[in-house]
C-alpha cells in the first residue's frame, strides 16, 4: 500500500528541500486529485520567508489546491507530506474534507495524526481522513535531521 505513494512523497521531499533555501524547516507537501496521480498543488514551509506563522507546507498546499479546484472542499483528494501534520495542519485537512493524508516521518513532539494526538481520526469530528504513515520515512526524517544538525 505504501509503495503507491512513493512518487508523490518524492515530490514532497523536493518541496521540503526548497524550504531550506528560505531558512525554513524542511517540510514539503503535495495535494493529489481524486485519481491519485495528478498533482493539484504543492507547498513547503514558508514561515521564516513570509513571517506568517500559518505558512506550513500543508496549509499552503491545501490553499493552492482549493484555488486550483475553485472550491474549499477537497473531497477525494490526498495530502502527501514529509512530516506528520501538527494540530493546525491536521485541523485544516479535516476541515478541507481531504480523503486521506499520507506522511513520511512521525513527529513525536507535535504530531496530530497518531503520534502525540490523533486529531484526524477523532470520532467527535464530522470527517475522518484515512491515514497512511511511514512512506519513505527514513528519507523524510533524514532531511529534518540534517537540517537541525547543520544549525
Amino acid at each position: 500500500m505504501r509503495d503507491r505513494w512513493r512518487a508523490a512523497m518524492r515530490l514532497a521531499l523536493d518541496e521540503a528541500r526548497r524550504a531550506v533555501r528560505g531558512g525554513d524547516v524542511p517540510v514539503g507537501a503535495v495535494v493529489l486529485s481524486a485519481d491519485g496521480t495528478t498533482v493539484l498543488a504543492a507547498g513547503h514551509n514558508e514561515r521564516e520567508a513570509t513571517g506568517d506563522p500559518t505558512a506550513h507546507a500543508e496549509v499552503l498546499a491545501l490553499r493552492r489546491a482549493a484555488a486550483e479546484l475553485g472550491a474549499w472542499r477537497l473531497a477525494g483528494c490526498t495530502l502527501v507530506v514529509t512530516l506528520e501534520p501538527c494540530t493546525m495542519c491536521a485541523g485544516a485537512l479535516v476541515l478541507a474534507r481531504v480523503d486521506r493524508v499520507v506522511y513520511g516521518a512521525r513527529d513525536e513532539k507535535a504530531g496530530a495524526a497518531g503520534s502525540l494526538w490523533d486529531v484526524v481520526r477523532d470520532r467527535r469530528l464530522n470527517h475522518r481522513p484515512e491515514v497512511i504513515e511511514g512512506v519513505l520515512a527514513e528519507e523524510c526524517a533524514g532531511v529534518l535531521t540534517d537540517f537541525f544538525r547543520d544549525r
